[in-house]
């Protein structure tokens, strides 16, 4: 049955869901991507779509801006919908000046300003990490494709405008952090949590030390490289998945 949040009907969402922030990307995908695609739900105007990809069933959901809202949807299409793989395509803000515009990385782990992994973790600091197979296997389909991929820790933060940005920025980069985003330590969280994998590919849209950014249109449309790669990666996740003939 439908929740609060997603209007779709049992079995609409396929078994492994790519999530951007952008419900417009969640259509760009669908509709420049997939076979067949149909949209499943669209309250609040979040939308949601399945169709098919190299045969495959795949959706593609999205989730909004921040932990709490990537919190929501995650946890619906795990618990309601019977989601086992989630696949964030998002972007970010690079930390390092060599790291350029539409650079895809693979984010092996997260640290966050958040509490929301505390509070599933008795207070503790919980591990936010990637599904080391998705993350084996990304990298994989990036190297048969010849894509170069950077592989690193990044940082989920609650707000978009930060006080006393500069410091936070340089203890980022000296533990070693690539980028800056604001989904990726909740999604890990709510995967563990609820028994599902969990991976972040996140296309760089700031470079933060240099100043420049890509437009709101760009952000859209422009993360090509990053959607093929996780396309490739959700249609073999899902031919794992798909029982035997």
């Amino acid at each position: 049955m439908s929740t609060i949040h997603i209007s779709a009907a049992p079995g609409d969402f396929a078994d492994v869901v790519l999530m951007p922030g952008d419900p417009l990307r969640a259509r760009y995908i669908a509709e420049r991507f997939l076979e067949q695609p149909r949209e499943v739900t669209a309250v609040r105007n979040m939308l949601g779509f399945t169709g098919t990809y190299q045969g495959q069933r795949i959706s593609v959901m999205g989730h909004g801006m921040g932990i709490p809202s990537i919190s929501i949807y995650a946890t619906e299409l795990i618990r309601n919908y019977g989601a086992r793989v989630l696949i964030r395509v998002g972007s970010c803000g690079a930390l390092r000046p060599e790291v350029d515009l539409k650079e895809v990385i693979v984010a092996l782990a997260a640290g966050t300003d958040s509490r929301v992994n505390r509070h599933r973790f008795l207070e503790h600091d919980f591990p936010a990490v990637a599904d080391f197979k998705l993350a084996r296997r990304a990298v994989e389909i990036a190297e048969r494709r010849g894509q170069p991929v950077r592989v690193g820790s990044v940082f989920s933060a609650d707000l978009f405008y930060m006080p006393d940005v500069a410091r936070l920025h340089e203890t980022l980069v000296r533990m070693g952090m690539v980028a800056i985003e604001m989904e990726v330590a909740g999604l890990y969280g709510v995967a563990a949590e609820l028994g599902a994998r969990a991976l972040a590919l996140l296309a760089v849209a700031d470079n933060l030390p240099k100043g420049t950014s890509l437009s709101s249109a760009e952000r859209e449309t422009s993360f090509n490289a990053m959607i093929g790669l996780a396309l490739e990666l959700a249609a073999e996740e899902a031919a794992a998945i798909a029982p035997p003939p």
